[in-house]
């Protein structure tokens, strides 16, 4: 009795804990208003919440996928984005909030899909903006990187490494990403897969000091010229970024947001959304007077009628009773009868033989002499009128001479 009691222990136990791990706690993350926000959906995070793999060896080749969502919608935060390129890699949730967000908790839903199995697990992420002090940070430079997709470069090693050379080239006391945004969300192609290219990424960066000489040069004229020509402009220090970042030095971007200008749209009054009150409707009376519409009618068909008889009387004038008409109806009419003889006559295919090829009466003997070309002759090669001397049935044609005596 004791062993089953343990047993079905162990099976409550077991149940409980498997629950438990299907519904883990909230896990909340704290990111800063105006600083680039990453996040890792990883995969093995989520695989113990799923059945192991029958295979050996193959326990980690489930494909899962992940979908997010703010809680009670359908999509995320506008300032929040995701990516996961294949189900066997790993998600990522980034973007940039804005001091907006500060001390509102933003509650984000993820669901993870074993797309083996068909099992889900659910688990929630809070993010907690904070505010911080150098927000925002007054200089700000855009780059974009031409060999790089935007989960590469959202790698911390790949990002460090990346704003490591900037801080370099920039020398500033204090230096954060902004923002990562991928060249297809701007507009971008997607590349063709062939000799590795990439999409290429956005990155905007913050600092605290003006922009350096280096990224300055870019502005000078000679630089502007080569850009407009579509030619790599020259700059000194991109040396320090060729080894492992490629950077198109024609698109990037440096603000001071010192001297930018804000606009102010004036937006309408929204309004509650509910129309003034305006009272009943009040339908016309029924003693409004009726309109004939018949006048209007016959105006409107008479008028063309009366147009089009006045231009058949002209046009019948004019090719009937004028001597232009009359010669133009007797060059028509001469047409169809030649283009009535030719169909006629292409009906009838027979064509006739040439008199050379006729049998030949001889009008002194009444003899009928054969034709010249008979029928097991192959005529194609022979002319068609053939000489005296190469006549087989040679006819003498009596002839007069001077005397008036015949002879033949």
């Amino acid at each position: 009795m004791s062993t089953m009691s343990a047993a079905a222990v162990a099976v409550w136990l077991a149940s409980v804990v498997t629950i438990l791990s299907r519904a883990h706690a909230d896990r909340n993350v704290y990111p800063s208003a105006g600083v680039l926000f990453v996040h890792v959906l990883e995969r093995e995070y989520f695989k113990g919440e799923f059945p192991p793999y029958p295979k050996s060896g193959d326990a980690s080749n489930d494909p899962i996928t992940f979908n997010t969502n703010l809680m009670g919608y359908p999509d995320r935060p506008g300032w929040l984005r995701y990516i996961q390129r294949t189900p066997h890699s790993d998600g990522v949730l980034y973007g940039s909030p804005t001091g907006e967000h500060v001390g509102k908790p933003t509650i984000i839903e993820i669901t993870a899909y074993n797309r083996r199995t068909f099992e889900t697990a659910r688990h929630n992420l809070v993010i907690n903006i904070m505010a911080t002090e150098e927000f925002p940070l007054p200089y700000q430079a855009e780059f974009y990187i031409k060999n790089m997709n935007v989960e590469e470069m959202l790698a911390s090693e790949v990002l460090g490494d990346f704003l490591g050379a900037v801080k370099n080239v920039w020398q500033p006391e204090r230096l954060n990403a902004i923002n990562i945004t991928s060249a297809l969300d701007r507009g971008g192609r997607v590349p063709l897969p062939i000799n590795n290219l990439k999409e290429g990424v956005y990155v905007m960066v913050g600092a605290d000091v003006p922009f350096s000489s280096c990224l300055r040069e870019v502005e000078n004229p000679h630089n502007q010229l080569r850009c407009s020509q579509e030619m790599e402009p020259v700059i000194s220090c991109d040396k320090k970024f060729r080894a492992q970042f490629h950077i198109d030095w024609c698109k990037i971007s440096l603000v001071d947001i010192n001297k930018v200008v804000p606009v102010y749209i004036a937006r309408p009054d929204p309004g509650t959304g509910i129309l003034p009150e305006f009272g009943e409707y009040n339908p016309p009376s029924e003693s409004l007077k009726s309109r004939n519409f018949f006048t209007d009618f016959l105006v409107t068909l008479a008028v063309p009628a009366a147009v089009a008889l006045v231009l058949f009387f002209i046009l019948g004038y004019t090719m009937c009773c004028r001597r232009e008409g009359v010669i133009q109806l007797v060059h028509h009419s001469s047409i169809q009868k030649s283009t009535k003889e030719l169909r006629s006559m292409s009906k009838n295919r027979e064509i006739s033989w040439p008199l050379s090829t006729l049998p030949v009466f001889n009008p002194v003997s009444g003899e009928v002499v054969p034709p010249i070309h008979p029928d097991n002759y192959e005529t194609t090669s022979m002319p068609l009128m053939q000489t005296q001397t190469n006549l087989q049935n040679q006819i003498t044609i009596p002839q007069q001479r001077p005397s008036g005596k015949w002879y033949s």
